[in-house]
């Protein structure tokens, strides 16, 4: 199964984005399709050997819309070229490379223009197939974000319709309204006087607005040929029907029927689009500010990175920095890639990725994250992670994915959308001829009734309700540290009812030391911390690491291994000097019948105090216990807290002994304790809590912790994490503070009651806005509303959808 992301041009409301779902889910081999109306885009996943993005993309283009993908496009000046196959040289070799969408050289200017899956292919990949096929790419002076150039575009070409369209709309309004505030008009346009020239005075003012919304048109009706009516369709179709009545009223006129004059409908059609153009244009607008985040995200990498060739500092473009090169990177400069540093020593502001705004000291062996600002030392180091590898890179994608993923709540407004504009024309229909044949009205009002339901009913608000939500919201969330992979988490965060933390790593720093040695049978406490730091010295448990750093301190030689086993959830059983020592928990030494009577209550003591303790047997003789502390994290207790006031129960799993889990969930305020428990036994405690009826989540930060993470309802990694665990996880906490679990929840809150205002105001504003168009008030001898009232309504209810959504940018968590 491949998972893709393509752009769809073309849809204009959220039946359009419900249309391009149905017709790729028709395609053999489709698993899932998402059309997110918000972003644009297209998240499909399929197996590929039934189905091709060319398929996919061809389904998407005769539902009348067009699917590109999420590619880059570059420029590179070719070197070396005499004639037009050398042309046809490059482009060749360029072609075959997997991920280039399209690449065509013009010789006379010696350019290549380059359309490529910047998933799949790098620019250092076409420059070594350019250089391959004999010849030299090198890079244009300026590269384009395609993307938010095509956005201004859009913009500036909506703005200028809307321009144009009102500079003809406001003479229409004169002549046709201003008789109403008492403005007299010139003799050869009134009505009275020249009929006819007053109809033609609007048919010439209304033809360069329709010529302005003539995009209405070509999709509207096109969408209506193929049976998928969108938003569009309901203008198109109304103000067309204005228009087509007002020309035969100018017939009528002219053939002595004067009376028409007063039945004139192009001011309507005139002021609907005008009103139409200008709430798409303030849409573009709003929906570009929900994706702030990505742009400022976008923005931390820098261009170029200086490295180390043949023992020179070259400065190249990040895209051609690849694993290995040594990078130099002076005060002041933003670090490229991720690495390792090599050489020198600094202090580094990590803040625009963590959030910690303390700079960290970084040395020979220290991690480098890709964006993050060098701040007082030049330093060399080595890339691990590039391109689309980077941490930064990582984010984006996280981001993006979240942005372009549907939470549940927003499926119903999906099935909503999907069947709405068809309703709604059916009813416009056939409101309009009830009252012209069963209320025995004109067929001027029949007209307005028609157009007026056709127009208040465009379901814009309801197709941008959830996704403008969502957006803001991951985008905050990326803001503050916490990464929300989808929009099912960010939907789901708020129903938690009880969060789990794992204790190592999590609610501790990880970082245990040595605090005690008790020695038994007459062993010396130097000998026991010798003999089990040199057992520990293969094993990768923290608890071992921190008697290796003990003995370390201490300035004690280890001793060589002759055999090593790890014995998982339990320690670890190894040969040193023909004495076989075994070290780990009380579980160990019962299974292996060892007596550890005379030394059970100086173990329960420990236990007490919060200390870990590790027996330790040599040929199977209890020879004492090394006691190991772990410190709790700074903000564990106030993030506990927090959780408490919000009505969440706090439970926390280990695999150490109960009196030790219970001392350190004494000084965090923890509800419930699940002790002893074996690394692959936490998916099940995890279950076991789901099994009461819970909503729970799960906060770790090893591999360990994975299983459980991918268990419970919420996954929460804590970012100093491996991989696996992030992975795993639905959230992840960049900071490694636990206050951002509250966060995180308080997000997920404002996100959906913010998603629930805007489809509330969506769906009131659309089931009270289309019985007045339809005329149910005036029945009652109320108001009729009008065309116009009509559109300047309906942009109303996009426009105030999207400010809503907004609002969420100004969301502070409450610490």
């Amino acid at each position: 199964m491949e998972t893709k992301s393509l752009k769809i041009q073309g849809m204009t409301c959220a039946s359009c984005a419900a249309s391009v779902e149905k017709a790729t889910k028709k395609l053999q081999g489709v698993k899932e399709s998402n059309v997110n109306f918000a972003t644009e885009k297209l998240n499909i996943t399929f197996d590929e050997t039934k189905v091709s993005v060319g398929d996919i993309q061809a389904a998407v283009e005769k539902a009348g819309y067009k699917a590109i993908s999420d590619s880059a496009n570059r420029t590179l000046k070719i070197e070396g070229m005499t004639c037009a196959s050398c042309a046809q040289s490059v482009e060749k070799a360029v072609k075959k490379l997997d991920g280039v969408n399209e690449a065509s050289v013009n010789f006379a200017t010696e350019k290549l223009n380059i359309s490529y899956d910047s998933s799949k292919v790098k620019t250092i990949d076409i420059k070594k197939a350019v250089e391959k096929a004999g010849y030299k790419a090198i890079e244009e002076e300026t590269t384009v974000d395609a993307d938010k150039e095509r956005k201004e575009r859009e913009m500036k070409v909506l703005w200028r319709k809307f321009i144009v369209s009102a500079i003809f709309t406001i003479p229409m309004l004169y002549i046709t309204m201003g008789h109403m505030l008492g403005i007299h008009l010139p003799e050869i346009i009134d009505p009275m006087m020249n009929p006819t020239n007053f109809g033609l005075a609007q048919l010439i003012l209304v033809i360069p607005s329709v010529i302005a919304g003539y995009k209405f048109y070509t999709v509207g009706f096109t969408a209506l040929i193929r049976r998928s009516p969108n938003m569009d369709s309901l203008i198109a179709i109304g103000t067309a029907a204005a228009f087509v009545y007002g020309i035969f009223a100018i017939v009528q006129i002219s053939e002595g029927n004067i009376e028409y004059a007063n039945d004139l409908y192009f001011e309507a059609a005139s002021v609907i689009i005008t009103l139409i153009l200008l709430g798409k244009y303030l849409e573009s607008v709003t929906k570009g500010k929900t994706s702030e985040a990505i742009k400022k995200l976008m923005g931390l990498a820098p261009k170029t990175a200086i490295i180390i060739r043949d023992g020179k500092e070259v400065e190249i473009s990040i895209e051609e920095v690849e694993v290995g090169d040594v990078i130099v990177v002076k005060p002041g400069e933003k670090m490229p890639v991720d690495g390792v540093v090599v050489e020198g020593n600094t202090s580094v502001d990590e803040s625009m990725l963590t959030g910690e705004s303390i700079p960290v000291e970084k040395n020979a062996g220290d991690n480098i994250i890709g964006a993050s600002i060098n701040k007082n030392g030049t330093i060399k180091y080595k890339a691990t992670r590039v391109g689309k590898d980077t941490a930064l890179a990582q984010i984006i994608k996280l981001v993006e994915d979240a942005q372009g993923s549907k939470a549940p709540i927003a499926k119903l407004a999906d099935i909503i959308s999907g069947y709405f504009v068809p309703v709604v024309i059916v009813l416009a229909i056939a409101s309009g001829l009830a009252w012209y044949f069963i209320g025995g009205e004109s067929l001027l009002f029949a007209l307005t009734i028609f157009i007026s339901t056709l127009v208040i009913a465009c379901p814009c608000a309801l197709g941008l309700a959830t996704p403008t939500a969502i957006m803001v919201g991951t985008g905050k969330g990326a803001e503050n540290g916490v990464l929300i992979k989808s929009g099912v988490a960010l939907e789901t965060a708020h129903k938690i009812k009880t969060i789990v933390f794992d204790k190592t790593g999590t609610i501790t720093e990880g970082k245990p030391k040595v605090t005690d040695v008790v020695v038994a049978n007459g062993i010396t406490e130097d000998e026991l911390l010798q003999l089990t730091a040199s057992a520990e010295k293969g094993s990768e448990h923290p608890l071992g690491e921190a008697i290796v750093k003990g003995a370390e301190e201490k300035g004690l030689e280890f001793k060589k291994l002759d055999k090593f086993a790890a014995i998982p959830g339990h320690g670890i059983e190894v040969t040193i000097d023909g004495k076989v020592i075994l070290a780990g928990n009380r579980k160990l030494m019962v299974d292996r019948k060892i007596a550890i009577d005379k030394l059970e209550d100086a173990s329960n003591k420990l236990a007490e105090e919060g200390k870990t303790p590790m027996y330790v047997a040599i040929d199977n003789k209890i020879a004492g216990i090394i006691a190991v502390a772990d410190t709790v994290k700074e903000n564990s207790k106030r993030a506990i807290e927090k959780l408490h006031k919000m009505g969440i129960e706090v439970a926390m799993i280990t695999g150490d002994n109960k009196r030790t889990a219970a001392a350190i969930a004494k000084q965090v305020g923890i509800d419930r304790i699940l002790a002893e428990v074996l690394p692959e036994d936490k998916a099940n405690e995890v279950k076991k809590l789901q099994a009461e009826g819970r909503k729970v989540a799960m906060v770790g930060d090893g591999i360990n912790d994975a299983p459980a993470l991918a268990q419970a309802d919420i996954g929460i990694a804590i970012g100093s994490g491996t991989d696996v665990a992030m992975e795993s996880a639905d959230i992840v906490l960049m900071r490694s503070d636990l206050m951002d679990v509250p966060t995180a929840i308080q997000l997920s809150k404002s996100t959906i009651r913010n998603i629930k205002e805007n489809l509330f105001w969506a769906f009131a504003y659309n089931t009270l806005g289309i019985p007045v168009a339809m005329g149910v008030l005036h029945i009652f001898g109320g108001p009729l509303l009008s065309p116009v009232l009509a559109a300047l309504a309906m942009t109303f209810s996009s426009v105030s959808v999207l400010l809503n959504a907004l609002r969420l940018k100004g969301f502070k968590p409450v610490r």
